[in-house]
């Protein structure tokens, strides 16, 4: 049979391929997975490339809508602020000027004091002038149009709840636009009524001496002299116009029988806009008391009590502690005047914060040689001191500059005892000030019956009087009321002193009820203390809001809060067990109020149950 060549051919090429495909075999498989992984990889990658695309886009979604809301917040936030506040500039033309004070943070011990923010406004712009009366604590005359508005916006708001500002009207002028805090007095026309007075031609002639009249009376053409040589004190040119006379000197003409000033006094702000700014020309340890204090002397002849700050604001007294063992604080000095001025009792001194400078305000220009010899500089380079007292002034509790400056409250002086004498009267609930016995009034429950029998409770206000006063010592825990004074020269017949509050404020988690034994004992209390309380109990009035506006006013509130929101929180609850204890004389007793309103009772009475409702 013929072989034919194309089919040898053919068959020789299929051989060699199969034994080509046999020798290669495992190769191309290799290949092949090599292809089937690299299509894998690829798939991931594509898988990877459209999750993370996916994911960015999330992400980039999300970031823009916070960078939306956050514009958002903070359009919000500068629209509150433009209707809420408005800085204007400040006069420094004089010490005499007060600049307005509005609640902007203080950053120097150049900034206006409490009270300066509301005896002076400045012109304002068409646009600012709904809004420049803001945080204004004092007396303004112009107030129909804002009082009509509130009344507006209470309707407005349903649960009677008042903004704390709204167009330029702020709880704490509502509150002294309030009837119980302008109630009507009788004129005081008579000489005993006033403390001090400016002698007049009248006045000198009636000495029947031409040597007494030289010296004794002021006329308007005739001037005090400065006694005083020593250098840096301004020339006195004081006549009996009270213009010429320096707020310290106004300050002290206005004490009345009634109260130690008056709130609506625009003198008031210049006082407290000087204390916080005029400059300082001598300072030396006040003696008396057992804990470290200045008496600070200014250029205009004016004086101040200086306390330092010892510890921060948000230190709280150690419950394991006695009450006359505690530190005094510079802070609650300041804070004690704020609550004694908004419970409307105007018994202690104006006190303002102040920043100072430890070397150049004390250290190099104290003549007190006891006070010089206890400077040092602390390792970390404080400038600190002690002075000489009896309790805490060692190298163990300096005061520190940080590194120079440091916190002081500045109280204004009274006048001298010997224009005005002043009588120190022992607290009937004085404390044993022992570790182991106990008072009297702790042990007899009937102690206040006791009390009503003798003088000078038995008669007239001087009882309700010191239940003002415990309710002032119970709001910010002030146990260390030992003594009170009264001006000799208005007899029984007058008001309280309240000084030296420096151990206030000392705790915010613990209420210290035996403060209170005075009103629990006696259960008679004043119907204006009684409704003033009650007001500021109200959602609108609340006192921890009043109290934290009136704070802010102060140059300190520039540097932290004076008091803690915890202290705050305790004013209001506080307050709540006063009024309680009131309710609980009134189940058990007749007699518990003093009427003071006669004639106004009803109507304020009304109008507390009205608000009440609205609230």
């Amino acid at each position: 049979m013929p072989i034919h060549t194309g089919s040898v051919t053919a068959a020789a090429a299929g051989a060699t391929g199969f034994n080509a495909f046999k020798d290669s075999g495992p190769l191309s498989l290799e290949r092949e997975k090599e292809v089937v992984e690299g299509r894998e990889r690829e798939g991931l990658r594509c898988m990877v490339r459209q999750y993370l695309g996916r994911s960015t886009r999330s992400i980039y979604l999300g970031l823009a809508f916070l960078s939306l809301a956050l514009h958002l917040l903070l359009a919000l936030f500068c629209l509150s602020v433009l209707q809420t506040a408005c800085f204007l500039p400040t006069s420094s033309s004089s010490s005499s000027s007060t600049p307005r004070t509005d609640t902007q943070r203080h950053q120097s011990n150049t900034s206006s004091s409490l009270a300066a923010s509301s005896s002076h406004k400045l012109p304002t712009s068409p646009q600012n002038e709904e809004h420049h009366k803001l945080n204004v604590v004092l007396h303004h005359k112009e107030r129909d149009s804002l009082s009509g508005t509130t009344e507006r916006e209470k309707k407005l708001i349903g649960d009677g709840k008042l903004i704390q500002k709204v167009n330029g009207r702020s709880k704490l002028e509502a509150l002294f636009e309030h009837p119980l805090y302008n109630l009507p007095h009788p004129e005081l026309l008579q000489e005993d009524d006033w403390l001090l007075r400016v002698k007049t031609h009248e006045d000198a002639r009636e000495t029947g001496s031409e040597e007494e009249e030289k010296e004794d009376s002021i006329t308007n053409d005739s001037q005090w002299q400065s006694a005083s040589q020593e250098e840096g004190y301004d020339e006195v040119d004081w006549t009996s116009n009270v213009e010429t006379h320096p707020p310290w000197l106004r300050f002290h003409l206005g004490i009345s029988r009634r109260e130690l000033y008056n709130r609506k006094d625009p003198n008031l702000a210049q006082l407290t806009h000087y204390l916080a700014t005029q400059h300082i020309l001598s300072a030396v340890q006040k003696t008396g008391g057992t804990q470290l204090k200045l008496l600070i002397s200014f250029s205009n002849h004016g004086q101040a009590l200086l306390k330092p700050m010892k510890q921060s604001r948000d230190a709280e007294t150690d419950a394991n502690l006695f009450y006359f063992s505690d530190f005094e604080r510079h802070n609650a000095e300041i804070s004690a005047f704020h609550l004694d001025r908004l419970l409307g009792f105007n018994r202690i001194p104006p006190v303002v914060g102040r920043l100072i400078d430890v070397t150049t305000e004390i250290r190099e220009i104290t003549t007190d040689h006891r006070l010089s010899r206890t400077f040092f500089t602390s390792p970390v380079g404080n400038v600190c001191f002690y002075g000489q007292c009896e309790y805490y002034c060692s190298t163990e509790n300096p005061v520190c500059g940080q590194p120079h400056a440091l916190e002081v409250s500045l109280a204004a002086m009274l006048p001298d005892l010997t224009l005005a004498p002043r009588r120190s009267w022992r607290s009937p609930w004085r404390r044993s000030y022992s570790r182991t016995k106990l008072a009297q009034w702790e042990k007899d429950p009937t102690y206040c019956d006791t009390v009503k029998q003798t003088l000078p409770y038995n008669h007239g206000t001087r009882l309700v009087d010191l239940i003002d006063m415990a309710i002032l010592d119970f709001l910010m825990s002030n146990m260390d009321r030992h003594h009170y004074e009264t001006f000799e020269k208005f007899g029984n017949e007058t008001f309280l002193l309240h000084l030296d509050n420096g151990r206030a404020f000392g705790r915010h988690s613990r209420d210290e009820p035996s403060i209170l034994a005075p009103l629990q004992q006696c259960c008679r209390i004043r119907r204006s203390t009684l409704f003033r309380l009650h007001l500021l109990s109200l959602p609108g009035f609340r006192l921890s809001d009043v109290m934290r506006e009136s704070l802010a006013q102060d140059p300190l509130a520039g540097v932290a809060p004076l008091l803690s929101e915890l202290h705050l929180s305790a004013l209001d609850r506080r307050l709540a067990t006063v009024l309680q204890v009131v309710q609980m004389c009134q189940r058990h007793h007749k007699d518990v109020i003093y009427n003071d309103m006669e004639g106004y009772d009803k109507e304020y009475d009304q109008e507390l149950n009205l608000e009440k409702k609205v609230q």
